[in-house]
């Protein structure tokens, strides 16, 4: 049974969201039809104490002011001026907290189309328009639990990747993913 998820899923406890999204769906409404992934690995970052994260300090700027807004908001940003990341608000309304979605397993497809933040939002048709868009009335891209539950011995929880420039916040243990899944960025 598909139901999309709410408001009360995403505005938690950032890393228990995290670790919730695992087995999750992503739904895209695209030209008529709906491109759907299993999230299969997600990262957490919380700001302003997180030196990886984009609030940092507890800056705002045009760019990361989506990562204020309450749980269940995309902040999409560019990055390497060609790859969109995915991310979603969590927490509440000003604690600057988010899950960058690290990999999805298409559904329907055996390829890894979709296996790192930026091969995702390429798979998904995902762009800047999407940036701010609440994912719990948005017709055009929702999060969904199909049921499927993930038992937590199945979680693999390691450090972040590609943030060696946040010191000490770079070994924190803050990435998940479904262990043995073939569709994960990094192993």
């Amino acid at each position: 049974m598909r139901k999309r998820l709410g408001k009360n899923f995403y505005q938690r406890d950032t890393l228990r969201v995290a670790q919730g999204l695992l087995g999750k769906y992503i739904v895209r409404k695209w030209r008529g039809r709906e491109i759907k992934g299993k999230i299969v690995e997600t990262e957490a970052y919380i700001g302003p104490q997180d030196k990886a994260s984009h609030a940092f300090g507890g800056k705002v700027t045009s760019r990361n002011k989506a990562v204020y807004l309450p749980g269940g908001y995309i902040y999409i940003y560019l990055v390497y001026g060609i790859y969109w990341q995915l991310n979603i608000s969590t927490s509440f309304s000003g604690k600057p907290e988010c899950v960058l979605i690290r990999a999805l397993e298409p559904v329907g497809r055996k390829e890894r189309i979709a296996s790192g933040p930026g091969k995702l939002c390429r798979y998904l048709k995902l762009n800047k328009s999407f940036y701010g868009e609440d994912l719990t009335k948005s017709k055009r891209i929702w999060l969904e639990d199909w049921g499927e539950k993930i038992k937590r011995n199945n979680i693999i929880q390691k450090e972040r990747i590609g943030i060696n420039y946040a010191q000490e916040w770079a070994k924190k243990p803050w990435r998940f993913y479904i262990q043995n899944n073939m569709f994960i960025s990094h192993r």
